[in-house]
């Protein structure tokens, strides 16, 4: 059975936590492992705080959207904003790339999310946003979303 949460909030830094602990709260329905837990926290935290920083730091007004699908075990996510999008995704993804060493950023961001998660797709356009799409499969979760 398929069960999806959808939310928008603005694009502050305070959010993050508020955006990580909304969909471990939504995921713990499959009964995910501490680590699988962790992991998804750790994925969400790194891609909303990406969307906050980069994609709207000429725009404090803008909003971060999530949704988060289970069915059969899997969870598919997607983080998107409508922010100031990737040049190169290519270049993004590689570790250490950072366009914002000044705030001590460590560029690793990706590569986190490409280690914790099955498989990632990122969706970029220049001055459109970016959509990073996310799927992982929990090890012994329960079948069925109540």
């Amino acid at each position: 059975m398929k069960n999806e949460m959808h939310i928008q909030f603005s694009a502050l830094s305070q959010n993050e936590s508020f955006a990580r602990v909304t969909v471990a709260a939504f995921i713990t329905q499959l009964d995910p492992t501490m680590d699988e837990l962790t992991e998804i926290k750790t994925v969400v935290s790194e891609a909303v705080t990406n969307a906050i920083i980069h994609g709207y730091e000429q725009n404090p007004n803008g909003m971060v959207y999530i949704s988060v699908k289970m069915d059969d075990g899997f969870i598919d996510m997607s983080i998107r904003d409508e922010g100031l999008g990737i040049l190169d995704v290519e270049e993004a993804r590689q570790p250490l790339f950072t366009t914002k060493p000044e705030l001590e950023r460590s560029g690793m961001g990706f590569t986190i999310m490409e280690n914790f998660m099955d498989e990632i797709e990122i969706q970029s356009q220049p001055g459109k946003g970016t959509e990073i799409r996310l799927r992982k499969h929990l090890s012994k979760s329960k079948m069925l979303c109540n």
